[in-house]
């Protein structure tokens, strides 16, 4: 089954650490999850209005795709 899920963060989830801090991915295109492997800076340039769908290293705008 699949699902679409709408994440609206555009950066990690800093915890603090004993020794290094860790950061929890909130964007949801870590390949490491839960952890943060910079995968947001993908959504850097994102705009606000405009829901997005990653596949891969493929981004679509799903208005534009559903017109």
């Amino acid at each position: 089954m699949a699902r679409f899920v709408i994440h609206e963060e555009k950066g990690p989830f800093k915890i603090p650490a004993s020794e290094e801090p860790a950061f929890i991915c909130m964007c949801s295109l870590s390949k490491n999850k839960p952890y943060c492997d910079n995968s947001h800076i993908k959504t850097q340039d994102e705009e606000d209005e405009i829901t997005y769908i990653y596949d891969g290293d493929t981004r679509y705008d799903v208005d534009e795709e559903m017109s």
